[in-house]
């Protein structure tokens, strides 16, 4: 089992910053790859952005150059720095967890979530 907490969320103007944080407990050494996806009001939920065990990244188009994404595996933490908000990156960010269960099948974890709210 593994239970993540979310952290950083706000209220920030357009071309502001936010800094999100993640941090899992439990059986983080299962974990494997991390990340964060956001759900904004009457869409579907989308990957923002993903991190390996080894700290290879990938990113949504939408945010590529304005979004990085880090992890402390000592700490069993995963970041997200926004940069450049825009008013159209508000939504709902929540952290996810993958734990292999064989070696087709992975389990996902997530958190409960965190509001960022861009103002324009």
């Amino acid at each position: 089992q593994v239970q993540l907490v979310e952290s950083g969320g706000g209220l920030v103007q357009a071309g502001g910053s936010l800094r999100l944080s993640c941090r899992a407990s439990g059986s983080t050494l299962d974990i494997d790859a991390m990340g964060w996806y956001r759900q904004a009001p009457g869409k579907q939920r989308e990957l923002v952005a993903t991190i390996s065990r080894r700290g290879s990244t990938n990113y949504a188009d939408a945010v590529k150059g304005r979004f990085a994404i880090s992890r402390d595996n000592a700490k069993s933490t995963v970041y997200l720095q926004m940069d450049n908000l825009r008013p159209e990156d508000t939504a709902v960010y929540s952290c996810n967890a993958k734990v292999p269960v064989t070696v087709w099948r992975v389990y996902d974890y997530w958190g409960q979530g965190t509001q960022v709210t861009v103002s324009s």
